[in-house]
């Protein structure tokens, strides 16, 4: 009978990180290609060298190296140990026996590159073939969950970067890249699937190979550590902060939420609520809470105008289970009764108490029909940006984590009101996915300026691009409140959504396939 193997003892260099040179690196060596032997051999010379060998497979563990070792053998080993990793820890490298030889040669760890990472290897016979799909969003079907996670959301973060440093272009390059790969059929395992697909150009191209070589990209990771792009997204996801208040702040040296608040002289009152909820809207809405404040709306539009209606829009009809803000549509059957209804029902929810922030932008006096408007990006929607009181059984801290608790968190809520003649072009407009992402504070189509609400860069471009295509392929200019035909100088008058894709020629997706 073999005889037990021996944990290391406390203050060997393979248990004891103060004993090694490198303490940060904790070497793994697995065993099945390489034998119980070598495995000594090797943990024997790297101990020589100062490297810091663990005999067990645990969550302290940095580098697995194997030995003869395919990427999917590799993977599968490493789900079935019983130690995960634990949280805010990511899972060890998994290395070939090169990158353990080179350290030796070297005297330390050598960077880890793409050569060292275990391969992915993929029969020829079994490559997928390329897809065709057509080329704007409103074309073809994305639902909410896809296949291509992490390569779209690579492409999101470079997307998301570029708005921040004001290039459209590129912007626009990743967002529709990162769509297209939403609405494959299936993973990508292979760049060639990706041959003749429109958007992708070489860069695109480029972060998608290094991510199926590699599992990470260089230049992704360097754009999410960097100290710009993780001030830029902290700022801009303050209610009422857009990216040219953002980048302003950063180029005079503020990278904290203490440091704008060191600045509240200079704040507007939006940006003053933002930063006095912050913790609060910084929490994802989850739907639960969504279809509450549904109820609270519902009951004060049903008191200051019986008959009106209330639709939850946004990514919630989407299907989305959470969401940063939560979106409502108010409309009445009868034209013209809608007039003066935000008001009132703005009114009644301040008399509950439940309004802590609401800046009213009326409805535009130009009609849609007006020539001159044809191109203009925004709508003359009526609407509400709201920060309204949520009753919570779980309640928010006040002032940080180990503050005491409320019964009640602050929600971000916009109430928009459309008359019945429009609804069918607000409710598309306001489902989304919205039309963002456009930098330095340029109006967003169905939103308003960049700066005037809390809508950080986002790569999600459905209505973009079904604007797009009514304006290139059909020569129709659409917006959230009507479509508008220059040629015939007429509004069309049309009663739904299908009645919309329909006039465009589109086969109609329900809004569980928009999500591009």
């Amino acid at each position: 009978m073999l005889p037990k193997r021996r944990r290391a003892r406390a203050g060997t260099p393979g248990a004891d990180s103060s004993a090694a040179r490198f303490p940060g690196v904790a070497v793994y060596l697995a065993e099945p290609h390489m034998g119980r032997s070598r495995r000594a051999f090797l943990t024997r010379l790297a101990l020589s060298k100062g490297f810091r060998v663990l005999d067990a497979y645990s969550s302290e563990v940095t580098h697995v190296v194997m030995e003869q070792t395919s990427a999917e053998e590799a993977a599968r080993w490493q789900e079935s140990r019983a130690a995960p990793p634990e949280p805010g820890c990511a899972r060890p490298t998994l290395l070939d026996i090169s990158w353990f030889t080179e350290s030796m040669a070297a005297g330390h760890p050598v960077p880890v590159e793409c050569r060292h990472r275990l391969q992915v290897t993929v029969p020829r016979k079994a490559l997928p073939s390329p897809v065709w799909m057509p080329p704007y969003a409103c074309q073809r079907p994305t639902p909410l969950t896809h296949h291509n996670t992490s390569l779209s959301e690579a492409l999101e973060t470079l997307a998301e970067a570029a708005g921040f440093d004001g290039s459209e272009g590129r912007v626009l390059a990743f967002s529709r890249a990162a769509s297209m790969l939403k609405a494959l059929p299936g993973p990508v395992t292979v760049l060639s699937q990706l041959q003749g697909l429109p958007h992708f150009g070489e860069h695109s191209c480029r972060v998608v190979q290094e991510l199926l070589d590699c599992g990470v990209c260089a230049e992704v990771e360097r754009v999410r550590l960097s100290a710009r792009y993780r001030s830029m997204k902290l700022f801009t996801g303050i209610f009422g902060v857009g990216v040219r208040t953002a980048d302003q702040w950063y180029r005079e040296g503020l990278r904290t939420l203490d440091d704008v608040r060191e600045q509240v002289q200079r704040l507007t009152q939006q940006q003053k609520a933002g930063l006095r909820y912050h913790a609060d809207l910084s929490i994802p809405v989850q739907r639960p809470d969504a279809e509450a404040l549904q109820q609270v709306v519902e009951a004060a539009v049903e008191r200051a105008l019986p008959g009106a209606t209330v639709t939850l829009v946004g990514g919630f009809r989407r299907g989305k289970l959470q969401g940063h803000d939560v979106d409502f549509l108010i409309t009445h059957p009868q034209e013209g009764q809608e007039a003066g209804l935000l008001s009132r029902v703005v009114h009644s929810l301040k008399e509950q108490g439940l309004v802590l922030y609401y800046q009213h932008r009326p409805r535009h006096s130009q009609e849609p029909a007006c020539p001159a408007r044809r191109n203009r990006t925004t709508d003359t929607l009526e609407r509400c940006f709201c920060i309204l009181r949520l009753p919570s059984s779980q309640g928010a801290v006040v002032g940080g984590t180990l503050g005491p608790r409320r019964p009640w968190k602050a929600v971000r809520v916009d109430l928009v009101v459309a008359p019945i003649s429009q609804f069918p072009f607000a409710l598309l407009g306001w489902t989304g996915s919205k039309v963002g992402p456009v930098p330095w504070g340029r109006p967003v189509c169905g939103v308003g300026p960049a700066d005037a609400v809390a809508s950080p860069p986002t790569p999600q471009h459905f209505e973009r691009e079904l604007r797009r295509f009514s304006r290139k392929e059909r020569g129709l200019w659409l917006n959230s409140d009507g479509l508008y035909d220059p040629e015939q100088e007429m509004v069309v008058h049309l009663a739904t959504e299908e009645d919309i894709f329909r006039h465009l020629g589109l086969t109609y997706l329900p809004p569980q396939l928009r999500n591009a």
